[in-house]
């Protein structure tokens, strides 16, 4: 089975072309990195697979099947689920609120039945916050579980965002610049979070990182990209010592 395969991706935006033929296989159970420079693509790539941007050329397959096409709405309902480099949470909500909101995904009742608050949809709704709630004692969040995000640290908020992704029981999990923005020892915490998701819940991840400690510490493969191209793949040491890698950080 083809857990996840992007193959000759190309998105042009006007006269520039920001991924170039970009061509990857993720497997179940792994973490898959792509790394590069400021401008490589590789945030673009993400928002190829999330279906936020139409692909000028190439396909997605998902779970063996072909997603290039698939509306954005329904992405998480595949299994899908990610991150972005800057938060996206709804500050004057509580972290409880905003995971709930990860479980639209797993909605089942109707307008109707919601507007009179039926027996169903009372269970639902108890489904929904059991499933939260395991996420939240799972990431350690439940000093914050009632604090609004307004009031909450940057570090803290990272986390908060990841939960939301998890409470829509995601197969992959796009993991957008993790430690953006962290302290060592935050970073050194997301690694052993990246590390749990995929061990202990087997999730599969596909993350978007600079921190080179944390992409050595979590990954079994490494994608370089420059200008959109892919330079080299392989193990973290590997891709870092390729010469095409090291000049395309260092210059010469």
């Amino acid at each position: 089975m083809t857990f996840f395969a992007a193959d000759g991706l190309v998105i042009n935006f006007g006269g520039i072309r920001a991924v170039d033929g970009v061509s990857f296989e993720v497997e179940q159970g792994q973490v898959f990195t792509i790394i590069g420079p400021n401008g490589a693509g590789k945030t673009t790539i993400f928002n190829l697979v999330s279906r936020i941007y139409e692909p000028t050329a190439g396909t997605l397959v998902f779970c063996d099947e072909e997603i290039t096409r698939v509306p954005p709405h329904e992405i998480a309902r595949r299994g899908i689920a990610r991150t972005f480099q800057n938060i996206e949470l709804f500050e004057h909500a509580t972290v409880l609120q905003n995971l709930l909101l990860g479980r639209h995904a797993h909605k089942r009742s109707r307008f109707l039945e919601e507007l009179v608050f039926l027996p169903r949809v009372r269970a639902l709704e108890l489904e929904h916050r059991e499933a939260a709630e395991k996420v939240i004692d799972f990431l350690d969040l439940q000093p914050y579980r009632d604090s609004l995000i307004v009031n909450l640290p940057y570090g803290v908020r990272k986390v908060v965002e990841m939960a939301r992704a998890l409470c829509t029981e995601p197969k992959l999990l796009l993991l957008d610049e993790p430690s953006s923005g962290l302290s060592v020892e935050e970073t050194e915490d997301m690694a052993f979070w990246i590390q749990d998701i995929r061990t202990l819940l087997g999730i599969t991840v596909l993350m978007v990182e600079h921190d080179m400690s944390l992409v050595s510490a979590v990954s079994d493969r490494v994608l370089a990209l420059n200008y959109g191209r892919p330079l080299a793949v392989g193990t973290a040491r590997e891709v870092q010592e390729h010469p095409d890698v090291v000049k395309a950080y260092l210059g010469g």
